[in-house]
């Protein structure tokens, strides 16, 4: 494989003539990809770097896959205009055991070139002594000419000393996997460099640094498991299909060089776009499955009706039934959320449009209830 193909789509590859000069040593290299388990799902922008992994993967060279459930606990702040919450012992370890999975809709699983840490393995032994030594390494004040902190404390606002440290944790992972190239998006350029610095003060040669751009979502923003813009790697495949096809067309090129990493194929965009969620369906749950979304996308989206199989709900006992409870506890809306979809006409019974907010029982039992576009239950009255 051409070093274009392990370097496709990238914007950094620093610095010059390092990576092929690595190639030249003649055994697999390690390539670092590390995660931080802030929200329960990888998605397809994540996927971008994963997929230059999958490509060095496929060249014979071992990919160590980081799973950041000790720096998770710090919080990284790159590309954040405040610190980031800190999430519970019990959120990150079930967070870290969904990653995993993830990553390998993408990754190969062979054992000779595939390589699972934890970076709870090693950070989790430093010693005050060793955190002291890693912080003479970098400068506050080359810290600070970062773009995001340089923002935050122009303005006034609090960064902690543990959003410092975060870098120099990152960096640590590299001397401890002894990486040969890390990965990552544009926004961990700093980060990765930091890694370099790191690596030579403990006498090691400084790795390879390769980063991919930030896939924008259908919203014109960055992809973010926390805002809810985004197509988990391991969602439900209607889902995945139903949120690839809200991408406007101007984006098309974009999410076909990044994801499918191939030319947006000739002809109607609303077809480019049906074949783009079709192959993000297929990789993760096959073709099969990617057939039945599309199925379930025309006749739910498209043409306005009922999935074919629609799981039942059980009706309270009360009569008459307060809607917007109801939509509530079938659907996990708040009940102030469920009023407003029956006054913007987005709640239907058996297809028409209801407005009421408390209905008869025996109105609703038996009747197909849907939400929005793609919300559906059947309403079980049966004592």
């Amino acid at each position: 494989m051409p070093i274009e193909e392990l370097t496709r789509n990238a914007v950094d590859v620093l610095p010059e003539g390092a990576l092929e000069a690595k190639l030249k040593l003649g055994r697999p290299l390690r390539v670092k990809l590390g995660i931080d388990v802030t929200s329960p799902d990888i998605h397809v922008g994540r996927g971008i770097p994963l997929q230059r992994m999958r490509a060095f993967q496929d060249e014979g060279h071992r990919a160590v896959f980081i799973v950041g459930d000790y720096t998770t606990r710090i919080g990284d702040p790159s590309g954040r205009s405040s610190e980031r919450p800190i999430l519970s012992d019990e959120e990150i370890d079930a967070n870290a055991q969904r990653y995993l999975e993830q990553a390998k809709t993408i990754l190969r699983d062979d054992p000779e070139l595939l390589e699972v840490r934890y970076n709870g393995e090693w950070l989790s032994k430093l010693g005050y002594a060793d955190v002291v030594r890693l912080g003479r390494i970098v400068t506050v004040a080359r810290m600070l000419e970062r773009d995001d902190f340089e923002k935050r404390y122009r303005a006034g606002e609090p960064i902690s000393v543990s959003e410092l440290l975060y870098p120099l944790m990152q960096a640590y992972d590299s001397v401890a996997i002894e990486a040969d190239v890390e990965l990552g998006g544009t926004d961990q350029l700093y980060n990765l460099l930091a890694g370099r610095e790191v690596m030579e003060a403990f006498g090691l040669e400084p790795q390879v640094v390769l980063t991919t751009p930030l896939l924008l979502s259908w919203d014109g923003e960055k992809m973010s498991s926390s805002v809810g813009n985004n197509v988990p790697l391991t969602a439900a495949p209607e889902e995945m299909f139903g949120r690839t096809m809200r991408i406007p067309d101007s984006q098309l090129e974009e999410w076909w060089t990044l994801v499918a990493e191939r030319p947006v194929p000739e002809g109607e965009p609303m077809e480019a776009k049906l074949e783009l969620a079709r192959f993000i369906v297929a990789r993760s749950h096959g073709e099969e499955a990617a057939r039945a979304a599309e199925e379930h996308f025309d006749r739910v989206v498209r043409r306005h009706e009922a999935p074919q199989e629609v799981s039942e709900h059980p009706l309270p006992t009360a009569d008459p039934i307060h809607l917007p409870a109801l939509l509530a506890d079938a659907f996990g809306l708040s009940r102030s959320e469920g009023r407003r979809l029956i006054a913007e006409g987005g709640v239907k019974l058996d297809g028409d449009a209801v407005s009421e907010l408390d209905l008869p029982r025996e109105r609703l039992s038996g009747a197909v209830l849907q939400a929005g576009k793609r919300r559906f239950v059947r309403l079980n009255g049966a004592a």
